[in-house]
């Protein structure tokens, strides 16, 4: 059962279902995470330890260079990659590695910071064809 509907700017690849991570912190694939063992490495990172493997990433901001859309690429190649990254908003780097790597990706949501509307745990459909996240906690 759908509990709330979240609309957000028409995003880039396939509609995914799964389980959020969030925290109110900002997402750079080369300085946050480690790659090879699935988890957000950076110390001063909201989600430090944490596992972001198959999972929906819900954070601020993209932030680095260049080498962010390889990088999503790689983790997608090897399966350690998130399912979709939800974020409030995101740069043409972050949207560039997101559509080489067919990683779902929305951002500019309409109700608010995206940090805020969901939660660690809650159940996730994105459809970003359609700019939508439906949260399935009802």
């Amino acid at each position: 059962m759908m509990s709330r509907v979240l609309k957000c700017h028409v995003g880039i690849g396939s509609k995914v279902e799964g389980v959020a991570l969030v925290a109110d912190d900002n997402f750079s694939a080369r300085y946050d995470l480690d790659r090879l063992s699935g988890v957000f490495s950076r110390p001063q990172h909201a989600l430090a330890g944490e596992s972001y493997v198959d999972k929906i990433l819900v954070l601020n901001t993209a932030k680095g260079g260049v080498a962010t859309a390889w990088m999503l690429y790689e983790m997608v190649s090897r399966g350690m990659a998130p399912k979709a990254l939800l974020l409030n908003s995101a740069n043409t780097i972050l949207a560039q590695g997101a559509a080489l790597a067919e990683l779902p990706l929305c951002d500019r949501f309409e109700d608010g910071d995206v940090t805020g509307l969901i939660n660690t745990g809650d159940q996730l459909i994105v459809d970003p064809e359609i700019g939508q996240v439906s949260l399935m906690n009802g």
